[in-house]
């Protein structure tokens, strides 16, 4: 590993040089190709010279060692040579884990979809909640949150809700909340204050590009209808609901939300370019395919990922072992200190298959 470090230390050097050079800097086209790949490189190599910078003290503390005679500075140099050998330790994890395969997805937008699961009217109100969750996370993280498609209850729930989530990185955050969360509280309608379980399933899709799929127009059929709220309320007087249908892959999508047709179809052609895009690569990556079919699972109480009981206000992921006793400020998007754990873990089991 650190023989190849060397060669990227001497590539960083040279890109260096490059962009020092008059004519390079006059040939913005050419900067800009080697300002990227200085950028990209500039993380490991901040790591790896903090490494080279500890392990020469290390060899200076040893070469003191040897000639020392002194107790008092032995006992001290003993310390400081074994809070280096930790640090090395350290600084050798997160060179490795910054080495890791990038996943080319990491950087995108995301389509997130929110369904309720068993548990009727109180799992539509968990879906609620966990849309008003991922919300506030993104605008904490000043991503941009759009509603692409919605599905409302009569008493205000979600049967169904899909989101757009724009901005840099989102993927690589919200990528491992894809499964089934369950919740445990007394439902207001609940008389005789007995806690019930209910389920709600997230997807997380990365957004596709229009590079990423080719969507032939007369492999569309096209249906415009009239929207409607819930039980059956007029929304809109005008046909400006849109179902789009790909027949090759059966896939199907329906947007209402806006009142312009043209607005409808946008939308609905977003999340069909996502589905497809996320069939086109759990066909090409099996192991992708089961990932995404364990996401989802059958929207049961029993295939969880989380747990969210009010009585207890905790939080637990199942996948880590993780519990906070913060369920509020958790469904108030204070989300990262599971999300950082959930990369961390999963970062480490990468380094385990290395």
């Amino acid at each position: 590993m650190f023989s190849k470090l060397e060669q990227v230390e001497q590539r960083y050097n040279y890109l260096n040089e490059k962009m020092s050079d008059p004519q390079v800097i006059a040939n913005q086209p050419e900067f800009q190709k080697y300002a990227r790949e200085q950028s990209d490189l500039a993380p490991v190599i901040s790591e790896f010279l903090l490494y080279k910078k500890n392990q020469h003290e290390l060899e200076n503390n040893q070469k003191i060692l040897d000639e020392e005679t002194d107790e008092e500075i032995l006992v001290m140099v003993h310390e400081e040579i074994l809070e280096l050998k930790k640090q090395a330790v350290r600084l050798e994890n997160q060179i490795k884990v910054i080495l890791l395969p990038k996943d080319s997805r990491d950087e995108r937008s995301v389509i997130m979809e929110i369904r309720a699961g068993a548990g009727g009217e109180e799992a539509s109100l968990f879906a609620l909640d966990l849309f008003r969750m991922y919300t506030r996370y993104a605008e904490i993280k000043k991503w941009k949150p759009e509603i692409l498609s919605q599905s409302e209850t009569a008493k205000g729930g979600f049967k169904e809700v899909i989101l757009n989530i724009q901005g840099k990185g989102v993927y690589s955050k919200l990528k491992y909340e894809g499964g089934t969360h369950r919740v445990q509280r007394v439902p207001e309608t609940e008389t005789q204050g007995r806690v019930h379980t209910s389920a709600v399933t997230v997807a997380i899709m990365p957004q596709a590009e229009d590079v990423d799929v080719k969507i032939n127009p007369s492999d569309l059929k096209i249906d415009v209808f009239r929207s409607s709220g819930p039980g059956g309320q007029s929304v809109n007087t005008t046909d400006s609901a849109v179902r789009i249908t790909h027949v090759p892959s059966g896939l199907t999508v329906s947007c209402q939300d806006e009142k312009s047709q043209h607005k409808n179809k946008d939308k609905g052609m977003k999340v069909l370019r996502a589905r497809l895009y996320d069939l086109e690569q759990s066909k090409q990556h099996e192991e992708l395919d089961r990932e995404r079919k364990q996401q989802v699972g059958s929207g049961d109480r029993s295939g969880r990922i989380r747990t969210y009981n009010f009585s207890q206000e905790r939080v637990t992921d199942h996948r880590i072992g993780l519990t906070l006793h913060k369920l509020t400020l958790i469904l108030q998007g204070e989300l990262h200190e599971i999300i950082d754990a959930l990369i961390v873990h999963y970062q480490t089991e990468a380094l385990k298959g290395n």
